[in-house]
């Protein structure tokens, strides 16, 4: 079974991707497993053709440092080789895939940081009573310009606004 390629969709784990890519990367440059562990060799990685066959077949666990070899010698991002194989293949997916989470990080740090001002002053404010409601109205203001200039970036400017149809009316 372990001779088989892994079902469509299939996200294997680690290693199990590692071995995949692997068999995958050195089949598709027609290398055999003489060949790729000559090409490890001469990177200095030390590898003998059994031990590719082995870990393309899941029949012994590939370190670190050979990872690190295989993904130099194939010419790719360590991430990628250890990605799921599907998708890792697909290089310009990883990077989508890799600005989506980054994007993501981003976020979470704003909104970490929007919670820290808005603590800030609203402790300031609990000690100065007296401008609370015109900074409360300053900050909503502000927000729900900024919140509506984001609206029109991602969505454009609502529908009948320059419209010739709308200047007549």
């Amino acid at each position: 079974m372990a001779d088989e390629d892994p079902p469509k969709g299939m996200l294997l784990s680690g290693e199990g991707n590692v071995a995949v890519r692997i068999k995958l990367e050195r089949e598709a440059r027609g290398w055999s497993t003489n060949a790729l562990s000559d090409r490890m060799n001469e990177a200095g990685f030390e590898m003998n053709p059994s031990a590719v066959w082995r870990i393309e077949n899941g029949k012994r666990r590939i370190n670190l440092d050979e990872t690190i070899g295989f993904a130099e010698v194939f010419g790719l991002d360590l991430r990628n080789l250890v990605g799921p194989p599907q998708l890792a293949a697909k290089a310009r997916a990883m990077e989508l895939i890799d600005e989506i989470v980054d994007a993501f990080r981003g976020t979470q740090r704003a909104s970490i940081a929007f919670t820290e001002a808005r603590d800030a002053l609203d402790a300031y404010l609990a000690e100065h009573p007296d401008i609370r409601e015109e900074a409360d109205v300053m900050v909503s203001n502000a927000i729900a310009e900024e919140a509506s200039k984001a609206m029109l970036k991602m969505h454009g400017p609502p529908p009948g606004d320059g419209d010739a149809d709308s200047a007549e009316a």
